[in-house]
């Protein structure tokens, strides 16, 4: 096993059924996040909990970073880069740019240097935590999200921006 968590045999050269999974994740993940940060309050990208956690910048910087390297894996050349965070809407215009690119080389020809599954819980698994961790700090400001019967949601493989489905059924 590789340090990519890829071994020769379980990467996906095609587009089988586990990169139809991987693109359905990237589409979940957007969705998921496009409600976190959309409609964020003035000063919440640099909203300090205490000195020991992260801001809301730093985190969604992080996740810019998940896809940067999610997209390094894709191709088969791991590399991790630390990005100092920018103003939050830059932030998070950043952010889907990456999400797009990944999917875009998901969607392709391509073959993948690493694997699906790899894929799935590294990256894309840490940046839903990193989402939920967003929307628990929207909270924290004032300013929560609504709950929402992501089931019912309209999540479509390809749509990875933040232009995303209006939600079918939101509580509070």
């Amino acid at each position: 096993m590789s340090e990519s968590g890829a071994g020769a045999g379980d990467r996906d050269e095609g587009h089988g059924p586990a990169r139809a999974v991987l693109r359905h994740s990237l589409a979940t993940l957007a969705y998921r996040a496009a409600k976190a940060v959309s409609h964020a309050p003035p000063g919440f990208g640099e909203l300090r909990v205490n000195e020991g956690t992260r801001t809301p910048g730093r985190i969604l910087a992080h996740m810019g970073d998940l896809m940067e390297w999610g997209l390094a894996m894709a191709r088969g050349v791991p590399e991790w880069h630390d990005s100092e965070p920018l103003e939050w809407g830059e932030e998070v215009e950043r952010f889907f740019r990456e999400l797009e690119k990944l999917d875009a080389y998901v969607a392709s020809d391509a073959a993948l240097g690493a694997s699906v599954e790899g894929l799935v819980q590294g990256p894309v698994a840490d940046a839903l935590t990193h989402v939920g961790q967003i929307a628990m700090l929207r909270r924290m400001a004032g300013a929560p999200i609504r709950g929402e019967n992501y089931f019912m949601a309209e999540i479509v493989a390809g749509r990875v921006g933040t232009a995303q489905a209006a939600p079918r059924r939101e509580f509070d």
